[in-house]
């Protein structure tokens, strides 16, 4: 076929007045400016036609994910493959009379198929995985780090191929020789596999994923986590600063993360405020009588007046306090404060709700509450426990009680000042 061609087109060029035969110069680079020729008309076709026709469909198609390959380019970086195809075809047919060149083209125009199929596949790849972060896929498996880990296999399949096809040898005499560099493999490539590894295991045991919040002293990291890769996991931290940790560490060392807060629907406020222990006393007759005009309070002194009524009725000498039963202003309070935070609107009903009396110590009595919003937004669960602390502040006086405070400097000066 090729020496039919070669004479068809010396007889063309001695048709036009060119003195030509079928094996010199002038008809091999006739065939070869052919063969560009056709590449470039058959990548147009692909290019202008088919890629172009596809573009249109996907922009009129109702679902998202096709645009994404769109935008990634895939197919025009596919169409790049016809041309190459086209002259790997015909030029060694051209080139006939020229075995070296011949071969090292076929050579050339082989490896660079391998190279543009390669990075067709990657921007495939690419637009798998933005397709899984849009659809939330990447919260629950570590998709980035296959990704990278396929991508990782792809190039070193490309290098062993295209080293093979230079070299005119099998695939398979190379791969033999990777047995004696396994441990050299292992030991630059350790991060990687142990990044691999540890990806599996965080997804795996769902330990951590994208739009997490972790918390890793270790590492200096306390934020969302932005990314989680093959070998390491991107946090933005509540600074805005970025802390890289490398993913095996998620597996190896402890580290903390928010997310059952999260899914729970509810944040914990475990604060106390701690009691002078001086202003601790039992109420008189005048407070209960005021104290009872609290509507958090209306039952709890109606039960316990009758409790402490039918108790000290069977007590000799009840009116000495020592004998009998009588309600203090602490525990009035943290009666009062039980109630106030069950018919809070933004307390989680369902979850742990406690008012609690801590050991005493150098700093007065503890008085804990023990509770879970309804709204685990941070900025939100700040004002909310801010408000209600702003509250059991404010109140104290009401009950007789006075919050620890340790002296300051005008509280020395003070002193000095009453001396004097």
């Amino acid at each position: 076929m090729d020496q039919e061609l070669r004479l068809q087109i010396s007889q063309w060029l001695s048709d036009w007045g060119v003195n030509s035969t079928p094996s010199d110069g002038v008809s091999t680079s006739v065939l070869v400016f052919a063969s560009l020729v056709l590449a470039m008309i058959a990548y147009l076709i692909v290019r202008r036609g088919v890629v172009r026709t596809m573009n249109i469909v996907i922009q009129r198609s109702k679902v998202n994910w096709d645009d994404i390959f769109m935008g990634h380019n895939v197919l025009e970086k596919f169409s790049y493959i016809v041309p190459a195809l086209v002259l790997d075809l015909l030029l060694p047919i051209a080139l006939t009379e020229h075995h070296l060149m011949s071969s090292l083209i076929d050579r050339l125009l082989s490896v660079s198929i391998v190279i543009i199929l390669i990075r067709a596949v990657y921007s495939a790849l690419d637009a798998f995985n933005e397709i899984a972060d849009v659809n939330l896929v990447s919260r629950r498996l570590p998709i980035k780090s296959f990704v990278q880990l396929f991508k990782l296999f792809l190039f070193f399949v490309a290098v062993i191929i295209s080293i093979s096809v230079i070299a005119d040898q099998s695939p398979v005499y190379f791969l033999s020789g990777l047995g004696v560099a396994t441990g050299l493999v292992m030991l630059v490539f350790r991060d990687t596999i142990l990044g691999f590894v540890a990806g599996i295991q965080l997804a795996a045991n769902r330990m951590v994923s994208t739009g997490d919040w972790i918390q890793m002293d270790k590492y200096g990291a306390d934020g969302a986590v932005e990314e989680v890769s093959l070998t390491t996991v991107k946090v933005r931290n509540w600074d805005k600063t970025i802390t890289m940790i490398p993913a095996y560490a998620l597996v190896s060392d402890a580290f903390k993360n928010w997310r059952g807060m999260s899914e729970s629907g509810g944040r914990r406020i475990k604060r106390s405020v701690s009691i002078d222990i001086h202003s601790i006393g039992f109420l008189s007759e005048e407070d209960r009588v005021r104290l009872s005009k609290i509507n958090y309070l209306k039952d709890y002194f109606a039960a316990k007046n009758e409790e402490l009524a039918d108790f000290n009725s069977l007590v000799d000498d009840a009116d000495m306090p020592v004998n009998s039963r009588h309600l203090t202003n602490i525990g009035t309070f943290r009666a009062y404060l039980k109630e106030f935070v069950s018919n809070h609107d933004k307390i989680h009903k369902d979850m742990t709700l406690l008012v609690r009396q801590l050991a005493p110590t150098a700093e007065g009595v503890p008085i804990e509450i023990y509770i879970f919003t309804n709204d685990t937004r941070w900025a939100f669960y700040e004002g909310i426990q801010g408000d209600i602390f702003d509250h059991v502040f404010a109140i104290l006086p009401e009950f007789g009680l006075r919050a620890f405070q340790g002296p300051t400097g005008s509280d020395i000066r003070s002193l000095k000042a009453d001396k004097c």
